[in-house]
């Protein structure tokens, strides 16, 4: 479940050496598509290695390539296209403890959709589509056919929950969407509650999630069905 964050992690992590930096910084810079001849040009390095931190970067999805013939001519002699590199869509973002800003984003822009086009509340569509997509990510889950105890743990990290399995339940160590629930805490704790409680939905456990306030952790906690 955490492929995601160690992909992250790596391909940040190429970014270090100075001459890759360089190179990813220039591709980045420039409008059209670059070849490892203008790269080398332009920051006086060998082709050579130019080549291998080029291929590097787009080895780890920070750069996407395609191929062009800059001669201009078509036909038998035109000669080879080029191979040329330019930034790729992927998106990466670490943060530590592990946000989730761009999910909150998703579930609260589709909510207010839904309120503009249903006889909904803001509030009331937020908790909805953050049920929904837990219940999706459960879903996805259970595919693998695994123990759902194992899954639940595995989901929840992955979502930057940080659970702490204990005799009585799972506490949730860190809150990924910590800075809007400063400012916004009944919207955000509504929403991580009912996505929590999708979730536990998909996953048929024997949990449940109520609301549980504790200084720094999350404001939900996964607690026995049986809990008083």
């Amino acid at each position: 479940m955490d492929s995601s964050w160690d992909a992250s992690v790596q391909a940040v992590a190429v970014l270090e050496e100075p001459t890759r930096r360089r190179l990813y910084e220039y591709v980045a810079g420039q409008e059209a598509p670059v070849s490892r001849d203008d790269a080398a040009a332009a920051l006086g390095i060998p082709r050579t290695t130019v080549a291998f931190h080029l291929d590097k970067l787009t080895d780890e999805g920070l750069l996407d390539t395609c191929y062009e013939r800059r001669s201009g001519r078509t036909g038998p002699g035109a000669g080879r296209p080029a191979k040329l590199y330019h930034r790729s869509d992927r998106e990466i973002e670490i943060t530590l403890p592990e946000r989730q800003y761009a999910v909150a984003g998703q579930l609260l822009a589709a909510a207010i959709q839904d309120s503009e086009t249903e006889d909904i509340s803001p509030r009331e569509a937020v908790n909805r589509r953050a049920a929904e997509y837990g219940e999706a990510l459960g879903r996805t889950a259970r595919a693998r056919h695994e123990d759902a105890d194992e899954l639940l743990v595995e989901v929840l990290e992955a979502l930057g929950f940080e659970p702490r399995v204990l005799a009585d339940g799972i506490a949730l160590a860190n809150c990924p969407f910590r800075r809007l629930a400063k400012e916004h805490p009944q919207l955000v704790c509504g929403m991580n509650l009912h996505l929590v409680a999708g979730l536990l939905t998909s996953l048929d456990t024997p949990l449940r999630a109520e609301l549980a306030p504790a200084p720094g952790h999350c404001c939900v906690r996964l607690v026995q069905s049986s809990r008083g």
